[in-house]
């Protein structure tokens, strides 16, 4: 498999902990946004969305971070990233869907870039927008992990699941838009508890060979 996809990109950063949590290997291509490498016309013919990240296997490509790891769950059942109960299912899903649908989108970089110039705003102002968002999407999800009286160390139960997946890249760029985290202990105390695997340690954008560019 290949991996296309930016060192600092949230869903990028979270299909590498699912990769890794399922302990599949791949190759790293690195498409740098910096650049608008992901608007080129040879990654458009990859991507015609021109996002990362996409994953190449064999003769298909996938793109879409969150239909690719619906794939990856059908196609490598094992290290599930869901669990069994369909309950419990649904409070995973949802405590993912609280990040890759509501804080994520709106505070990615072609949302910011246009904030900056088809509507003035000033980098005091951009990170005021970055900071609602997650703010607003953290209270939800302390809330929830507050309430779980069942709860391990991670968003659920007692192991890594979706859930953690999606919150750990946005605890990377709460603190990337210079956000306070002190308010939300259980976010935090999960954001740490991944922090000790090595899969989330290996796919932190700090470690991927493209961050040092």
């Amino acid at each position: 498999m290949q991996l296309h996809n930016f060192f600092r990109s949230g869903t990028s950063h979270r299909l590498r902990i699912a990769l890794n949590l399922k302990g599949l290997s791949y190759d790293y291509v690195a498409v740098d946004l910096r650049t608008e490498q992901h608007l080129d016309a040879s990654y458009k013919a990859l991507n015609p969305q021109g996002m990362v990240p996409a994953l190449v296997d064999e003769d298909r490509v996938l793109i879409q971070s969150p239909a690719i790891i619906e794939w990856l769950e059908e196609r490598h059942p094992s290290h599930p990233l869901l669990p069994a109960g369909i309950d419990d299912r649904a409070r995973v899903r949802a405590l993912a869907a609280i990040v890759g649908c509501d804080v994520h989108p709106i505070n990615n970089r072609r949302i910011l870039e246009a904030l900056r110039h088809d509507f003035g705003a000033d980098e005091a102002a951009v990170l005021r927008w970055c900071a609602r968002w997650i703010e607003a999407g953290f209270d939800t999800i302390e809330a929830l992990l507050a309430a779980d009286a069942q709860r391990g160390e991670f968003c659920f139960g007692h192991g890594p699941t979706l859930a953690d997946v999606y919150l750990v890249p946005q605890v990377e760029s709460a603190r990337r838009f210079k956000v306070d985290l002190a308010r939300w202990p259980c976010v935090l105390a999960v954001d740490t508890a991944c922090g000790r695997l090595e899969a989330f340690r290996r796919a932190a954008p700090a470690a991927q060979p493209d961050a040092a560019g």
